[in-house]
Parts: structure tokens; C-alpha cells; sequence
């Protein structure tokens, strides 16, 4: 009988205490995206999710892209890479090939990278600026008497 428990603890432990790295990470990682200035429109793979602040919750087995986009400002692109999480050697001790498969095959043996994003947008100025947009002034110290009056400033 005895032998039976100590036969049975060790199979419910290998069962509760593989796949480290799924138990410790979860299969997907919440991934803060922040950007100056904020509200800026926010793609991860294609789809538009929100706009910033965002987070993103996202599977760790996939690499994503992740765009971020304000008119007037250029386009920022990140990419995500899932890395090798340190709890996923945890299975040498605990899980073996099992709990090592069962980390590749959820992804819980990554971690993705960079853990968040802020990104300071830079203006774009290469945007097509309409001539009718925009208002000129200028100024000369002495007129040319063929010029022709268009307009007359005010004083508020």
C-alpha cells in the first residue's frame, strides 16, 4: 500500500508540475504600448486594436507586428519575437519531455520581446501640405506702388 501512495504522488506531481513555463507564463502576454503623443492608432498584426495607451494581449507563441500610426506623424513598425523563457528549462527538473512539449506546443516557453512599447513619434515632413491650407504673410519695408491692395489688418 504504501508503495501505491509513493507511486501515486510522484505521478500527480509530474502531472500538476509539468509544463513550468505554461503554469508560471500563461499562453499569452499582456504587452503595454504607449506613444508621444498619445492617441495614435494602434495595428498588431493587420488588425486594428485601439489606440494609445494600449494593452495588447497577445498569444506568446506568435511573433506579432505592431504598428503605430498618427496622421502628421511618421509610422512606427515593431516587431515581437517570442524568446525562450527561463521556466521552460524548470521542465529538466519537474516535467521532462513532457511538460517540455507541452510549453512548445501552448507557447508558453516564450516570452515575447520588447516587454512594452513607447515610442516617440517624429513629425513627418514629407506629407503633402495644401497651398490652400496655409496663409502667407509678408512683410516689406517699402511697397511697390504697382502692387494692389487685397486685404487690410485689424486691430482688436
Amino acid at each position: 500500500m504504501k508503495h501505491f501512495i509513493g507511486i501515486s504522488i510522484i505521478v500527480l506531481s509530474v502531472l500538476f508540475l509539468n509544463s513550468c513555463a505554461t503554469i508560471i507564463n500563461g499562453t499569452s502576454q499582456q504587452i503595454n504600448i504607449t506613444s508621444t503623443p498619445i492617441d495614435a492608432k494602434v495595428t498588431v498584426d493587420d488588425h486594428e486594436v485601439g489606440k494609445t495607451p494600449f494593452i495588447a494581449d497577445l498569444k506568446r507563441k506568435d511573433n506579432h507586428i505592431v504598428k503605430i500610426e498618427l496622421e502628421g506623424y511618421k509610422t512606427e513598425v515593431i516587431t515581437l519575437n517570442g524568446k525562450t523563457s527561463g521556466w521552460f528549462f524548470g521542465n529538466c527538473l519537474f516535467g521532462g519531455i513532457i511538460g517540455m512539449a507541452i510549453d512548445a506546443v501552448t507557447g508558453g516557453m516564450y516570452k515575447l520581446e520588447p516587454k512594452e512599447i513607447n515610442k516617440a513619434l517624429e513629425k513627418d515632413n514629407q506629407q503633402s501640405i495644401n497651398d490652400t491650407d496655409m496663409l502667407y504673410i509678408k512683410f516689406v519695408l517699402e511697397p511697390d506702388p504697382k502692387w494692389e491692395k487685397i486685404g487690410q489688418l485689424k486691430k482688436l
